[in-house]
């Protein structure tokens, strides 16, 4: 920072003394307006550059560390099959929901039980019509507290 304002100081200098140089009172009078809107324009530029500068430093990261917790293991999972049938869900959309609750996408899921991307969507959504939900997230989170799913 103390080399900028060095250099820049030098260079007011060295403009100074080439202004007395070539006729300070012809430029001054016939160029004034010149002269001050170049000065303006430097100032305005300059603090351009420095506001551009700070606001796109790039900004602090937070980092935070990963704590294990031991999660006590839950009791054996006894699914819901007298609300499985009030609801009319089939084996196979019961296996996508699975599948979505391990967070696996349309086509892994595809791919995993071997039908096609289409197939996996409208299994999907009739469970989410039987399930009044609207997302995958809906979806498992309502069959986790219907005890479709562990």
């Amino acid at each position: 920072m103390k080399k900028h304002i060095l250099i820049y100081g030098i260079l007011g200098g060295v403009l100074i003394t080439l202004l007395k140089v070539i006729e300070y009172r012809y430029l001054v009078i016939e160029h004034s307006i010149e002269i001050y809107g170049g000065l303006v324009a430097a100032v305005f530029a300059g603090l351009g550059i420095w506001l551009g500068l700070k606001l796109t430093r790039p900004t602090e990261t937070i980092v935070v560390r990963e704590v294990e917790v031991e999660v006590p293991a839950r009791t054996t999972f006894i699914r819901n099959d007298a609300k499985l049938e009030s609801l009319g869900i089939t084996p196979r959309e019961l296996e996508i929901l699975g599948l979505i609750a391990a967070g696996l996408s349309n086509r892994e899921i595809a791919e995993r039980i071997f039908v096609s991307e289409n197939t996996v969507k409208t299994h999907a959504n009739r469970l989410f019509d039987k399930l009044d939900a609207k997302r995958r997230t809906q979806a498992v989170q309502v069959g986790k507290e219907l005890g479709l799913i562990p």
